[in-house]
Parts: C-alpha cells; structure tokens; sequence
C-alpha cells in the first residue's frame, strides 16, 4: 500500500539547533548521524545503560515494521503508536537530569516526529459518529484518506527506525545502515524533512 509520497514533512530544526549548542566546542567519543547534520557526543554510562533496553524494547514492536492494507491495521498502529509516545516519555522522565544529552535529543526527535504525524492524522480524521459510506464496503475511511494514512505512516517508521538506529550507536550495539527496523534501514530520508535555513558564517570567515 505504498505510494512513495510524502504527505508531510518532519520539522527538526529547533532540535537540530539544540544539538548544535549542547556540543558546540566539545570532542565526543562516538558520531550521531541526524538529518542535515552530525554531532560528537560523550554518552555517560546511564544513557549507555537506557539507550540498551530502549532499543531491546522498540526493535521488535510491530508497528515499526509492518504495512497495513486496511483501516482496522490503521487503528491498530495507531494504538501502538501511543504506547510507544508514553514509553518515550517514561524514559525521558527517567533522563530528567541528563535533558542536554544524546540520548534525551534521540528521544525528543521520536517524540517529534509521533507529535508531528499525530498532527498531520488529525486532518485525515473523519468523525466517528458519521455513517459508514455507502461506496466503501467495509472501510469506513475513503481510499484517498487511507492511502494518507499509508503514506504517514511509511514515512514515520523510516524516522523512528533511524532515531533508534542512533540510540543504537549511543549504546554501542550494532545497527544497520542508520536504520535498525526491518525494511527501513539505511540514510535519512532528507526530502521528509525541512531543510534547516543555512548557517552564517562568524564575521571573519
């Protein structure tokens, strides 16, 4: 059910801009790869400890692999994807003292980009309370609004797949290609994101 367009585009240019400052003269011990830009980080042995479970609990949850083909597997990621939103604010919670390091940033681009579809659904939404349509069977979403539907959700897995690739990283574990959910692996996927405007060089440069 994949029609390769981007409904949406993810914006994370306060949060890139973020992790600009928190490293801005630092030498980390390993590389975060984000969109558009790559920071050094030093992970202390807490985030390395959380950035495990973290991608141990996420890897395998279904909703970050699996296509749907109807509106009640539409339904069902949608539910998923709300038990994943609260597990990633159980454990920034947890990094509540550690809100300048790599492993919050990670989490807070998830949450970004649960947030950001979670807005773009709430377009697609019909009222519960209408009738089911006549021209549609057993799908109580029109096909055009499935398909956005299909294509958020395509583009959402890929960001979420990537952003637990790098937590991945944060806690020295392999990880495929940026990417660790099955069928969405290598690079960002840079035309689903807003470019950041560009930077000026300091006087003198």
């Amino acid at each position: 059910m994949r029609s390769g367009d981007i409904p949406f585009k993810f914006d994370l240019n306060d949060l890139v801009a973020r992790a600009r400052r928190q490293v801005a003269g630092r030498i980390g011990d390993i590389t975060l790869n984000l969109p558009f830009v790559s920071i050094a980080v030093s992970p202390q042995d807490r985030e390395l400890r959380l950035a495990r479970e973290i991608v141990l609990r996420l890897r395998d949850r279904r909703v970050l692999s699996a296509w749907e083909c109807c509106d009640d597997c539409i339904d069902k990621a949608l539910a998923s994807l709300k038990e994943i939103r609260q597990f990633i604010v159980d454990k920034e919670i947890e990094l509540a003292d550690l809100q300048d390091g790599p492993l919050f940033l990670l989490l807070d681009a998830m949450a970004a980009g649960i947030r950001q579809f979670m807005t773009f659904e709430e377009l697609l939404r019909r009222e519960d309370s209408a009738p089911p349509h006549p021209r549609f069977e057993d799908f109580h979403r029109p096909a055009d609004v499935r398909q956005g539907y299909f294509d958020g959700l395509e583009i959402l897995r890929g960001h979420l797949s990537r952003c637990i690739g790098q937590i991945a990283v944060v806690a020295g574990m392999p990880a495929r290609d940026n990417g660790i959910c099955a069928n969405y692996e290598g690079p960002w996927q840079l035309e689903a994101y807003k470019e950041p405007p560009k930077l000026i060089a300091p006087p003198g440069k």
